[in-house]
């Protein structure tokens, strides 16, 4: 119960992070692990504006990937397609689960925190308690680590020690002048 409160925080946190741009804004940005979802049915990823703390259907995609962005809403959804079928085809439906596709992308070297690799992508299915909620599903798969707040800081040890920091906009991704 306590880590659903927490994880309901991440909602506040990551508006009252997000929503205070400084005039440097276009120079500088947060690294974080952003949140999407894909409902049954649609191949398209949609940023989740509140935290995994959220009842998902059978036939869903849950999607993390570990973004660079300047605003709150992250841009850079996973590269891997939130395709349910292609991830749970072959994973029988039953009366007393739910399916769900999990789907995380560590990022970018070029936002990576210095010294850290990203690692390879995870696509899985996971068959899940008809109860789970968004950070059951993921914590199936992964190691979290939190903030006290709820901000979700790491997946399987990336970033190590790091959670959602500001950082100067990666040279790959500033605008040409």
């Amino acid at each position: 119960m306590r880590l659903k409160s927490i994880l309901v925080s991440l909602t506040i946190l990551t508006s009252s992070l997000f929503l205070t741009p400084s005039a440097t804004a276009a120079d500088k940005g947060w690294r974080y692990w952003g949140y999407f979802q894909s409902a049954p049915d649609k191949t398209k990823w949609t940023a989740a504006m509140t935290g995994p703390t959220v009842d998902i259907a059978d036939g869903s995609v849950e999607g993390w990937s570990f973004v660079f962005g300047s605003d709150d809403i992250p841009s850079l959804a996973p590269k891997v397609r939130p395709d349910f079928n292609k991830i749970c085809g072959s994973t029988k439906a039953d009366p007393d689960t739910k399916r769900i596709a999990l789907v995380i992308d560590f990022g970018s070297t070029a936002w990576a925190p210095k010294g850290e690799k990203p690692a390879k992508s995870i696509t899985q299915c996971v068959r899940t308690a008809k109860t789970s909620q968004g950070i059951d599903v993921l914590g199936q798969v992964v190691k979290i680590r939190a903030a006290s707040s709820g901000l979700i800081c790491g997946l399987n040890g990336f970033p190590a020690k790091e959670c959602g920091v500001e950082i100067a906009t990666p040279k790959a991704l500033a605008k040409k002048k």
